[in-house]
């Protein structure tokens, strides 16, 4: 937690956005003390950086882990506005899970927890073992395959539903390739990236 310190409220914030680089309006904080003397007012305002939200993602993530009675090393670091979580167990297929349906239960439910409590979306993600990693691969492997083939026929190809971070990787995988684009349809778990042949 950074603190700033002000007359008022405002320009608490407004050290904040000076400092932060970000519009105070867009500014989460907590008032952790208000002195209102007879001759000088003062505002100090606690504001939260992503190196706490990565730190409360891990105690969260260990507590929810240890529930089911499964022993865990957590590794974490920050890569821009993204927290990204390792976990090693021995007991790694009971935390991915069938096709990575648990894994990205925890994901979620890490994400959901971090953004409630500091107030603030934060994107979260979660790998077991090299699971993402190697899933990521595939992916992006998959997604060249059908665009190559979208490039042949000029028509269109629509991919198996994916998570939202397996949907970035196809976008980002085929970012500038000639003749191709490609947006997400559908809602919810059944949301799908298209590859569309352009002119």
């Amino acid at each position: 937690m950074k603190e700033f310190n002000g007359k008022t409220l405002e320009k608490a914030l407004e050290e904040a956005s000076k400092e932060l680089g970000v519009p105070a309006e867009k500014i989460e904080y907590t008032v952790i003390e208000e002195k209102k003397g007879l001759f000088s007012k003062s505002v100090t305002i606690a504001v939260p950086s992503i190196e706490d939200a990565l730190e409360y993602a891990k105690s969260y993530l260990s507590e929810s882990i240890s529930l089911l009675g499964v022993e865990v090393e957590l590794d974490g670091y920050v890569d821009g506005d993204i927290i990204h979580l390792t976990i090693k167990s021995e007991r790694n297929p009971i935390l991915i899970g069938t096709g990575g349906k648990t894994l990205q239960a925890f994901n979620e439910l890490t994400r959901l927890a971090v953004s409630a409590h500091f107030k603030h979306r934060y994107r979260v993600l979660l790998d077991v073992g090299g699971y993402k990693e190697e899933r990521y691969e595939k992916v992006a492997r998959i997604a060249r395959r059908e665009a190559k083939s979208v490039q042949k026929t000029k028509g269109s190809a629509k991919l198996n539903p994916m998570t939202p971070d397996e949907r970035r990787i196809v976008h980002n995988a085929l970012n500038g390739m000639p003749h191709i684009t490609t947006e997400s349809e559908g809602e919810g778990g059944n949301r799908a990236v298209v590859i569309k042949y352009v002119d």
